[in-house]
Formats: structure tokens, sequence, C-alpha cells
């Protein structure tokens, strides 16, 4: 979970560089909620779902202005498929966190896993093609 692969590399070195950070952050989640220390890690989490968050949106943003500088067709589509994932990061709720760590952290972290890798595996390779076309690298 959270292991970069060359096979979701989009060709484009900026984009490639800010997915890795994507799962450099959910790495760093993945190993707190793992942790076997029965430490209360309530703070770290909160903060890296807030630099997960806060990461994501700046890196949709690139994407969304390549996207659109380039003419790509798919542009509208690829805004809500970010916007849903933004939504549901922002519907997390701390509480819940605050009183089942284990548990709601794990839903948490298969849930953008398995978000992060489609994503980028199926819809972020739709624009890779056009742009690495277009002589973005």
């Amino acid at each position: 979970m959270f292991k970069w692969k060359e096979l979701y590399s989009c060709n484009i070195s900026k984009i490639d560089d800010q997915h890795k950070k994507l799962f450099e952050i959910g790495y760093k989640l993945s190993d707190l909620v793992r942790s076997k220390d029965d430490l209360d890690h309530y703070d770290e989490i909160i903060e890296l779902i807030n630099e997960l968050t806060k990461y994501t949106i700046y890196h949709f943003e690139t994407e969304e202005k390549l996207m659109e500088e380039y003419g790509f067709n798919g542009l509208e589509e690829h805004k809500k498929t970010h916007k849903a994932f933004v939504d549901k990061i922002s519907q997390i709720n701390i509480s819940v966190i605050d009183e089942e760590q284990k548990r709601v952290m794990m839903e948490i972290l298969v849930f953008i896993a398995d978000w992060i890798e489609d994503h980028i595996l199926k819809v972020d390779h739709m624009y890779k093609d056009f742009l690495n076309e277009k002589g973005v690298f």
C-alpha cells in the first residue's frame, strides 16, 4: 500500500513528482495506523490528513491547469473526479477517528490507496498520451 511503481508514471515529471508526494503522505499515514505502540497518534493523523487534503488540492489544480492549457477534452469529467475525492476526504469525521483510531483509519487508508491507484492508472492516464503528444513531459 502506498508504494510508487513506474507503471503509475504519466511521463510528466511535475505530475509524477506530485503523485510520489501523495504516495509519501499516504505511506506516513499507513505507518502511523499500523504502529504497534498503542500510543494515541490522533494529532499526527489529523496533521497528515490535513497535509494530504491540502496537497491533493494543489496537485489537482496543477493537473487541471495543464489540461486546460493544452485543451484536453476530458477536463470537465476529470474535475468531477477530483471534486468527489476532495468532498469525501473533507467529510472525514474527526471525532470518530479519536474514538476508534485503528479501525476508522484503516477504512480511510484503504479508500485513499484504492482511489489514488485507480485514479492514476485509469483517469490520469487518459490525459497522459494526450499531453505527451503535445510535448509535455
